[in-house]
């Protein structure tokens, strides 16, 4: 076995006892470092050294929770992780938002870390984006630099997980620049290997032809170096997927929270493959004396302690702390451009959506579509992308296999290479693979990186019933999503709004869900031409959160206390105007468009005109976003109102059945929100 440089050993062996030292001392000082929940590398040191030591700052590095050896090796001080320890306020990755080891990193100096969640498995997805992201650049020669790699390390259980699967896929699929590091302690908290797995990491990557592998001990510094060094050059060199998979005992607790007496039956054979014994007799095989390594270990426990107790001194955040980086600032706030040129010709609504995307892709080569069918073949099964494939190729616009936790989670490692995917899931139904990428990563990756990195991406989602979809195709999970914190949510209900509002999410750096009602796409559903619109101009924008009274009460309606304000959205537009043909000019109807952020400024100067209201939704009302917005709308306006706030909306069954007469009596109509008006005004 080719030799280490004896700088490479002397780095290698500081900084493992640093990391075992750090360890030590959190042990020491158990009852008060314990007040947030952490874990450490001990055992893992060699293998996360050994990689560390060899990533450059243009590569893109995805720890998980246990890789505090990762954070040393590249470059981070004990200091650094031990205000995030005690959650600090200069905590460099969080702010002290997050646990220990949760990095995320953006210093010119140091391989990039985007935001990094604790949810078992799920930085594949987002990392496997990362470097599909960096192919899609060489392809398009967007940037001439070295060849970056993406490393994604996983703990062994959760390779189990079915996301991590789909990144396996893709990356087998595709080829992309990455390397899997699999830490391999054969513990799954409480739960050993026998118990949780029918193979390990090496034998299951088997299935994945196209993705090389290795079993190595990774409790052996020379063997991890050396193996990392060839896995690394290979990808680097050929571009393609790499894993490694290392057996390495655990010789801390699970956690702080999950003591390793409470559970654990293999203590003393595990402390026989401590990597740090061996790490000692490396540098001795190697020509270095006990005076010189002792000399190095008192030095470290020295700088460890002191960084303890400067730490533990350290300023906690202050109340106000909390209320930054929700969201990133957008410099979208006001209408612009032409929305109805005297030149222009109506178009149906699928098409303005299918030219605004031309356009943001005709002018900014960052730009790529990807998602279920939207590929050239059929250029999506709404023809929402039809023609883009042949005009910008393969590479820009692609189908993805049924993944939708990888369609929605890839998008956060494409927007930390600086690119600004737009994706599709199918049908609303199926959003529910992608919801926990979209909760754990996307929401989050502003707030929990204090303001580092942004989830900045677009995704599309048909919704709504139409034409007896039946119970999978038909769903209304708005509600749901509006509820994700750190999201933006549109639901725009014509042609020209969702122009606008896509340029305007493009442009926007947070995550962006935008619901386009599938009835409203070709107005092919009676009473639903005003969707149709003529096509705005390619400078429109339309800004996020702001509401457009699409019809006005009249003045004498309201003097005689006669008028209304229907609240709503999407397909609940379309019943609105219709059913207020026989009221005369006593309904206003606002389109909310946008259902974070809130136009609340529009909604309450409405409701306090009009003093009655309506909240109209197609989703069910049993804890629905309209019945929230009605009480918002109740506690603001309450002394305005001649009549309470109703809410309409579908009936709350478990799902919309398939004939077309239980369809019908389940969701609202114009007929049916006409009844609800007359009621109102009667009050």
């Amino acid at each position: 076995m080719k030799k280490l440089n004896k700088t490479t050993l002397k780095n290698a062996f500081t900084l493992m006892a640093a990391a075992k030292t750090m360890t030590e001392v959190y042990e020491e000082n158990f009852k008060v470092v314990s007040k947030y929940v952490h874990a450490t590398s001990r055992g893992h040191e060699a293998i996360q050294l050994a990689t560390a030591m060899q990533l450059k700052p243009y590569d893109y590095a995805y720890p998980y929770y246990r890789d505090d050896s990762i954070l040393l090796g590249i470059g981070m001080k004990p200091y650094d992780l031990m205000l995030q320890l005690m959650a600090k306020k200069d905590d460099p990755f969080s702010g002290g938002r997050t646990y220990y080891s949760h990095p995320s990193l953006n210093d010119a100096d140091k391989p990039k870390i985007p935001h990094q969640s604790s949810a078992t498995g799920m930085q594949a997805i987002p990392a496997t984006g990362a470097a599909m992201g960096m192919q899609y650049k060489e392809l398009l020669k967007i940037e001439k630099k070295d060849k970056p790699i993406t490393v994604c390390s996983l703990g062994d259980a959760s390779v189990t997980e079915g996301e991590v699967a789909e990144a396996f896929q893709m990356a087998a699929l595709k080829q992309l620049p990455i390397l899997y590091l699999i830490q391999d302690n054969e513990w799954d908290i409480s739960a050993n290997a026998k118990e949780t797995r029918a193979q390990d990491a090496y034998q299951y990557i088997q299935g994945f032809h196209g993705i090389e592998a290795v079993s190595i001990d990774g409790s052996d510094f020379q063997e991890s170096y050396q193996a990392v060094e060839k896995a690394i050059k290979t990808i680097r060199k050929e571009r393609r997927p790499y894993l490694i998979h290392a057996k390495v005992p655990l010789l801390n607790h699970h956690t702080s929270g999950v003591r390793m007496e409470w559970y654990r039956d293999d203590l003393d054979e595990q402390k026989l493959r401590d990597p740090y014994p061996k790490m000692v007799k490396l540098m001795k095989d190697n020509g270095f004396k006990d005076g010189e390594l002792n000399k190095i270990e008192k030095q470290v426990r020295k700088q460890v302690e002191a960084d303890y107790e400067k730490a533990l001194a350290a300023d906690d955040p202050t109340p106000e702390d909390l209320y930054t980086h929700d969201y990133a600032p957008t410099e979208i706030t006001e209408e612009k451009g032409e929305r109805s040129p005297e030149d222009g010709e109506a178009v149906v609504m699928v098409d303005c959506a299918l030219h605004a995307v031309e356009e943001l892709m005709k002018n900014n080569d960052k730009c790529l579509l990807y998602g279920q069918d939207v590929g050239g073949r059929l250029g999506g099964v709404f023809r929402e992308a039809a023609t883009l494939a042949q005009k910008f190729g393969d590479e820009r616009v692609f189908n993805t296999p049924i993944q939708e936790a990888f369609i929605v989670g890839s998008t956060v490692g494409m927007a930390a290479v600086g690119l600004k995917p737009i994706v599709e899931v199918q049908f609303a139904d199926y959003i529910f693979p992608g919801m926990n990428q979209l909760f754990t990563e996307l929401s989050r990756a502003h707030y929990l990186t204090n303001g580092k990195y942004t989830a900045d991406m677009i995704l599309r989602v048909p919704i709504g019933a139409y034409g007896s979809g039946g119970p999978y195709h038909s769903s209304s999970v708005e509600t749901m999503i509006a509820n994700i914190k750190g999201i933006k949510v549109a639901y725009p209900s014509s042609g020209a709004d969702l122009k606008g509002i896509l340029k305007a999410a493009y442009h926007d750096p947070n995550p962006v869900v935008i619901f386009e009602h599938k009835g409203l796409y070709w107005s092919k559903v009676p009473g639903t031409l005003a969707a149709k619109t003529i096509e705005p101009a390619e400078d429109y924008i339309l800004p996020l959160g702001k509401a457009r009274v699409v019809q006005e009460s009249s003045q004498a309606c309201i003097h005689e206390g006669q008028a209304l304000t229907v609240i709503t959205y999407g397909m609940g537009v379309h019943w609105a105007l219709n059913a207020s043909k026989e009221f005369g000019n006593k309904v206003e109807i606002v389109d909310l468009r946008t259902l974070n952020p809130l136009d609340e400024e529009t909604i309450f100067n409405s409701v306090k005109k009009n003093n009655r209201c309506l909240v109209l939704t197609e989703d069910c009302l049993q804890n629905s976003f309209a019945r929230n917005l009605a009480g918002l709308i109740q506690e603001e306006c309450f002394t305005s109102l001649d009549a309470p706030v109703k809410v309409m909306g579908s009936e709350s069954m478990p799902a919309i059945p398939l004939n077309s007469v239980l369809e019908q009596t389940m969701i609202p109509n114009a007929e049916k929100v006409a009844a609800k008006i007359q009621e109102l005004l009667d009050f």
